[in-house]
Order: structure tokens, then C-alpha cells, then sequence
């Protein structure tokens, strides 16, 4: 199938090919979508009846590799203001302090802003851009 559709590719590149060749062409790329779709359902069905005769057998490679991931993705002490701080329930409040006192909201004195003075200055600048451009 790959070779005729190749053939009539070629075939329709030097020339134009006659409705029957068309149809043709259609038919053999309709086949090969269906032949394709066809291999992967047989892939798919091999490889679960291969699991269910064979068993889990990734299961313990899989419990093994969470626990090396859950061992090394573990806070077993962090150093806060040059202190060592070990156990769950330290290491807990010790982040827990850090992120509220991070995110608590502290007054902060604002200079005002005169509008008045602000249009003024910005009048001035554009009466020099002004006289520049003449």
C-alpha cells in the first residue's frame, strides 16, 4: 500500500492524475489510517494481556522509587537566622513564621503627590519638546 501511494505521489507530481487515480490515492490512504489504527488496538490489547498474565510486576520498582522520591523530597531540618532547626513540628512553625511574617502588610509612609506641581512640570517639559522641534 505504502509503495502504490508513493507511486501515485510521484505520479501526481509530474502530472495530473485522472479521477480514478484520485479516488485511488484516497482509498489507499483511507487503508493505511485504518491499518495504523488497527496496529495500535492489537499493540494495546497484547501488551494488557501480557499485565494481566505477568502481573503487576512494576509494582514494587514503583513503591521503591516513591519512597526514594518522599526521602529526598523530605525537610528533615532547616537552618533559620543561623540556627539548626530539626523535628516536624519546629520545622512546621519555623515555616509557617517565615511566610506570615512575609506576607504580613506593614505602613509604609507614601510621599504625596502634589497634582498641581505634577501638570506644571509636565507643561514645562512639553513646552521644550516643543521649542526643540521648530
Amino acid at each position: 500500500m505504502k509503495d502504490r501511494l508513493a507511486s501515485l505521489d510521484e505520479k501526481g507530481e509530474s502530472m495530473v492524475l485522472s479521477e480514478e487515480e484520485c479516488a485511488q490515492m484516497h482509498g489507499v490512504l483511507s487503508d493505511i489510517h485504518s491499518l495504523s489504527r488497527l496496529n495500535t488496538s492489537i499493540g494495546w490489547q497484547q501488551s494488557r494481556v501480557q499485565w494481566l498474565r505477568d502481573g503487576d510486576a512494576n509494582s514494587k520498582y514503583f513503591h521503591l522509587v516513591m519512597a526514594n522520591r518522599r526521602r529526598r523530597n523530605s525537610l528533615c531540618s532547616i537552618l533559620v537566622y543561623g540556627v539548626l532547626v530539626e523535628g516536624v513540628h519546629p520545622i512546621r512553625e519555623a515555616i509557617f513564621r517565615h511566610f506570615q511574617n512575609h506576607y504580613q502588610s506593614d505602613v509604609v509612609e507614601r510621599p504625596i503627590l502634589l497634582i498641581c506641581s505634577f501638570k506644571l512640570c509636565l507643561l514645562r517639559r512639553v513646552l521644550v519638546l516643543l521649542n526643540l522641534f521648530r
